[in-house]
C-alpha cells in the first residue's frame, strides 16, 4: 500500500531572514507561514500526515515545541543533510513517498497535489515534478527509495537542501514525469517564497488580502491581485532573476 506524507524539513539560520518558517503571515492572530503551510496540507487527503525534519541545534528547539503544540510528527537531524531528515521523516511514519515543498514557502498549488500523486502511482515514478510555476507554489513527490538511492550513491552537495539535485542530474536512473501548471502561473516576475525581507512583505499583503481563504490561498486570484499592485511587483523585482535560476538546482 502507498503512503504519501509530507515532510518539512525546519531550521531557524538564515543569512538573509532569520526563522523564516515562523514568521507571521497575520501579526495580529499569529498565523505564521509553517501555519498555512501545515494546515493546507492538512486537508489535502492523498497526504497522511505531515512530519517536520528539525534540525539538530538549540536554535531549532522551537520547532519541537510547535511540533508538540500541533500534535505533529518529527525528526532531528543534521543540519545541513537535510536530505536525510526528509528519509527519517518517512521511515518514522512508514511512508512509501515524500511530498516536499519548503518549509518558507507559504502558498504551495495545492489544486494538482491529487493529480500528482495519481500520475505518481499510476505511472510507478521515482518522481513526480511540479516545477515550472511560481517560485514558492510548486511541488515534488518522491519514492523514498529515490531518496535512499540518492543519498547513498551522491555527493554532500546532492544531501544539501538540493534535495534533488542527484535525481535532476542523472535522470536516466529513475522514472520521472512532470506536471503543469496553468499557464497564468508561470511567471518569472512573480515570486512567492520568504528569503529576503520583502518577500515576507508580499506574502504578508496576499495573505491579508485572501485570509478568507486560508490555508488554500487560491492563486489565480492572487496572480491579478499582485498585476494590479504594481509596486509588489517592483518590490520582489531584484530578486526574481537571481531566485528562478537557481530554483531547481
Amino acid at each position: 500500500m502507498k503512503k504519501l506524507v509530507a515532510a518539512l524539513a525546519c531550521r531557524n539560520k538564515g543569512s538573509r531572514l532569520y526563522g523564516k518558517p515562523l514568521q507571521n503571515l497575520d501579526i495580529e492572530k499569529g498565523v505564521c507561514i509553517l501555519d498555512n503551510i501545515v494546515a493546507c496540507l492538512q486537508k489535502v487527503t492523498v497526504i497522511d500526515s505531515v512530519v517536520l525534519g528539525i534540525a539538530n541545534g538549540i536554535e531549532n528547539d522551537v520547532f519541537v515545541e510547535y511540533a508538540h503544540t500541533n500534535g505533529l510528527a518529527y525528526v532531528r537531524g543534521d543540519e545541513k543533510d537535510v536530505l536525510s531528515r526528509l528519509i527519517q521523516c518517512g521511515d518514522l511514519v512508514g511512508a512509501t513517498d515524500i511530498f516536499r515543498i519548503t518549509s518558507e514557502s507559504p502558498f504551495p498549488y495545492f489544486d494538482l497535489i491529487d493529480v500528482a500523486w495519481i500520475q505518481h502511482v499510476e505511472n510507478r515514478n521515482d518522481a513526480t515534478f511540479l516545477d515550472d510555476i511560481i517560485d514558492g507554489c510548486g511541488f515534488e513527490v518522491l519514492s523514498l527509495d529515490a531518496l535512499k538511492k540518492s543519498h547513498h550513491e551522491g555527493e554532500d552537495k546532492h544531501r544539501s537542501e538540493l534535495c534533488t539535485l542527484y535525481i535532476r542530474e542523472n535522470k536516466e536512473k529513475f522514472k520521472l514525469d512532470y506536471i503543469e501548471a496553468p499557464q497564468k502561473l508561470i511567471r518569472r516576475d512573480i515570486r512567492l517564497t520568504v528569503d529576503y525581507p520583502e518577500d515576507l512583505i508580499i506574502c504578508r499583503a496576499v495573505y491579508e488580502k485572501f485570509k478568507y481563504s486560508a490555508p488554500n490561498i487560491p492563486l489565480l486570484e492572487v496572480v491579478d491581485y499582485i498585476d494590479r499592485h504594481t509596486q509588489l511587483l517592483r518590490l520582489i523585482a531584484p530578486f526574481c532573476e537571481t531566485g528562478y535560476k537557481t530554483m531547481y538546482l
